[in-house]
Order: structure tokens, then C-alpha cells, then sequence
């Protein structure tokens, strides 16, 4: 264990983390550059005390746990993840949770498909990219901390049933297929305390996750077309189209609207105002 190695990487990786990059909020006394130590911790499940011995070089051997979670907090890459590993000598496994890094190119397709919504989600249907459209058709996801971005948390826990992205027709549809990805992702990272809070969470706030929950299906298979509703423009239907990223455990969703269809023009039209409201006067 290389204990002054690890002190200067977590520092200088805790000093690139603004705080609204893992919903927290930025506050009137911010003096240091980044997150706080305390907030590291929190966020990896370990004491402030223990967090802050690393980065004084004085503290022991990390777990492979605490590892885990320090590259959660810290949204390393794979490559730093693993650097992490080798520095608290503890050479890398297979990761504990869900990639939550996105590949550059992955962002930059996203930037070049100006008429279609196109979001990037983890393996438990978080949301973590997302291009103008999309933020203008399902919600502003940016003005949302972390874990409101999560689709599927919205679709069985949202407290007002209007503000449910998709058509009553598709709900039950969609449910079905949410469940049964998240039990094979729930499969995939055991170990991973978020998906057990996600989990837990939406057994004990929504009894009907709770009956697809013991139906046991896994990855039942996406529709080819969805009818989303806008709070807005009325139900959209459009086509759906996913794109799995095998190594990062991700999928990148596409929705594009037939040529001609009242739904294209709708999109159009909110490429055009983005996530302003339009229904309040200017």
C-alpha cells in the first residue's frame, strides 16, 4: 500500500467533484475547491474520520468495500478505479456496482442526433446522459438531484400519477420490463449498497413492484414504440430504439418520431423551446 500515493489521488480526485455533479448542493460557504471530505464519506458509506486519515496518508489498508465505494463517491473512470486498487494494494475485481462513467464517444453521439431524445442509462434505469431533446421531452434532468434521475424509481414511486412519463396503456408494459432488468442487475452487483437501497425502496414504497418483484422475470424484452406523455404537448408516440453497451452495462435509448407524424412536429418544436415552460408568459 503506497499510503502518500493514495492520499494525493483521492484529494486531487474529491477537488474535480462539483457538488451538483452527485446532487448535492453547492451552499453560500463553499471555500475549498470540489466536495468535502465529509461528503465523500457519505457518500461511500465510511466515517469522516476514517476518509480523512487516508488523505492524511495515515490510515490502514482500505477493504475492498471501502474501495468500492470510494470510486462510487469519486465517479472514477475504470482505469482509476483500478489505479486505486494498485495504490491501496489491493489489486482490482470485477466492479461491485454499476458503471456510472459514459465514454466520450457515447456523449458525443448523443450531441449529434439533434432530432431525436436520446438518454444513456445505467444497469438500475439511473439516467446519466442525456442530449437538449431528451431533457425537453421526459423532464430536466440536471435540475434533479442524483436519485430522482432514476426512471424507474419515477415510474412506481411518483406521488401524482400525471406526472408518470408514460401512456396508462404502456405503464403496466413497461413496469413489467423495469423489474425484470433491475432483478438481473440486483443479480449482477450483490454486493452494491445503491441498487440494495433502490431495491428495498421500491418493495416497501409501491405494491406493484412489489408483485412483479416475486414474479421473478428477468429482462423482459423492450416494445419497439412508446407513447410518452408531455405535460404540454399530449401523448407522443414514437419509436424506441436501444443500443446496448455490453462493457459499461448500459444502454443508450433513442426515441424518433415517424416523418410527417404529429409527433415529429411536436419534437420540433421542443427542440426549439428546450425545458423552458410554455405555458407561463415570458
Amino acid at each position: 500500500m503506497d499510503r502518500r500515493e493514495l492520499a494525493g489521488f483521492l484529494r486531487g480526485r474529491r477537488e474535480r467533484i462539483a457538488p451538483a455533479d452527485v446532487g448535492l448542493p453547492v451552499g453560500p460557504r463553499r471555500r475549498t475547491p470540489g466536495l468535502r471530505r465529509e461528503e465523500v464519506a457519505q457518500l461511500a458509506y465510511i466515517s469522516t474520520e476514517y476518509y480523512t486519515r487516508l488523505e492524511q496518508a495515515r490510515g490502514p489498508r482500505p477493504s475492498r468495500e471501502v474501495l468500492s465505494g470510494l470510486a462510487r463517491a469519486l465517479r472514477l473512470s475504470d482505469a482509476e478505479r483500478d489505479h486505486l486498487h494498485h495504490l491501496a494494494g489491493a489489486p482490482p475485481g470485477p466492479p461491485v456496482g454499476p458503471s456510472r462513467e459514459v465514454r466520450q464517444s457515447i456523449l458525443d453521439l448523443l450531441g449529434r442526433l439533434p432530432q431525436a431524445a436520446a438518454i444513456v442509462l445505467s444497469a438500475t434505469y439511473e439516467v446519466i446522459a442525456w442530449n437538449d431533446l431528451a431533457a425537453a421531452l421526459l423532464g430536466d434532468f440536471s435540475a434533479l438531484p442524483r436519485h430522482e434521475r432514476n426512471l424507474v424509481r419515477h415510474a412506481f414511486l411518483a406521488t401524482r400519477p400525471d406526472t408518470r412519463l408514460h401512456d396508462p396503456a404502456e405503464a403496466e408494459a413497461f413496469a413489467r420490463a423495469a423489474a425484470g432488468h433491475l432483478r438481473a442487475a440486483a443479480a449482477r452487483y450483490p454486493d452494491d449498497p445503491e441498487v440494495a437501497a433502490l431495491v428495498g425502496d421500491l418493495l416497501s414504497g409501491s405494491a406493484e413492484f412489489a408483485r412483479l418483484w416475486a414474479d421473478h422475470d428477468v429482462r423482459t424484452g423492450p416494445g419497439l414504440r412508446k407513447t410518452l406523455r408531455h405535460p404540454l404537448l399530449g401523448a407522443l408516440t414514437l419509436n424506441c430504439d436501444v443500443l446496448d453497451i455490453a462493457d459499461r452495462d448500459q444502454r443508450v435509448v433513442i426515441y424518433t418520431a415517424d416523418p410527417g407524424s404529429p409527433a415529429e412536429e411536436a419534437l420540433r418544436l421542443l427542440s426549439v423551446v428546450g425545458t423552458q415552460r410554455m405555458d407561463v408568459p415570458g
